[in-house]
């Protein structure tokens, strides 16, 4: 049976920022099929380009950062500021994961500093509990539901804090300093957040800010970069740290 991982995150760079060291390290050393998914296209980023055209230009961009780690890249095509818990974009979550047939989930923190991040954290915890489910969409399946309830991990909030700027820390670390300038160059494909950032979140240097993070959560886990997670371990969820086994966490 393919070993399949899948992240599930709210905009086109969000997975290159936060997990994709670690989605690099699964596909070259366990030789994992990677799939990363990004609920919009971003068609609020950017001060340049109407939303139809950013969105074109992003959906690019993300299926070239995918292609240099040979990944398949989707987009479930919501809208910026308007990711909302709902029942049809719950279906299109749980269609995908059906599809693509996971062992592993990231999304992103249940807290965080941007409302997408939070609703997509929401969406993607309702779809790994539904995807097994036969009722769920009864007579409705393209694809069998999973055989079971898939390994579910959160990535960093960013800067580490919630809305409140309380610390949120990870319940371990993966070390990524071994492939950080190929996560680098996954997030340097997104050329067209360079300018947006600058203007709306003051960050001058995608890639400069990324390391900066990757190093400060290296830091504390003893390496020189690395990826924060906390586990979902709910009632039913897998309860063993299967990246963990896989991957060997720097210090927790």
């Amino acid at each position: 049976m393919d070993r399949v991982a899948l992240a599930v995150l709210a905009h086109p760079d969000d997975a290159e920022f936060l997990c994709a060291g670690t989605l690099i390290r699964l596909r070259r050393e366990q030789g994992w099929s990677i799939h990363i998914a990004s609920m919009t296209a971003g068609d609020c980023g950017t001060v340049e380009h109407p939303p139809d055209e950013i969105a074109r230009i992003r959906r690019g961009e993300a299926q070239a950062a995918a292609n240099r780690i040979g990944a398949t890249y989707h987009c479930l095509e919501e809208r910026d500021l308007r990711v909302i818990y709902h029942e049809a974009v719950l279906e299109k979550t749980v269609r995908l994961l059906n599809a693509v047939r996971p062992q592993i989930v990231f999304t992103h923190s249940p807290d965080d500093y941007h409302l997408d991040h939070e609703q997509t954290s929401k969406i993607v915890r309702a779809a790994t509990f539904a995807a097994p489910v036969p009722n769920f969409l009864y007579g409705r399946h393209v694809h069998p539901p999973l055989e079971h309830i898939p390994y579910l991990y959160y990535c960093d909030p960013l800067e580490g804090k919630d809305a409140f700027g309380q610390p949120i820390r990870p319940g371990f670390w993966i070390d990524i300093s071994g492939v950080i300038e190929e996560k680098a160059a996954m997030l340097a494909c997104h050329e067209s957040q360079r300018a947006w950032l600058r203007k709306h979140h003051g960050v001058d240097n995608l890639v400069e800010s990324m390391k900066s993070w990757a190093g400060s959560q290296g830091h504390a886990a003893g390496v020189p970069y690395a990826e924060g997670f906390r586990q979902h371990l709910g009632h039913s969820y897998p309860q063993n740290n299967l990246l963990a086994e896989l991957l060997r966490p720097a210090r927790s």
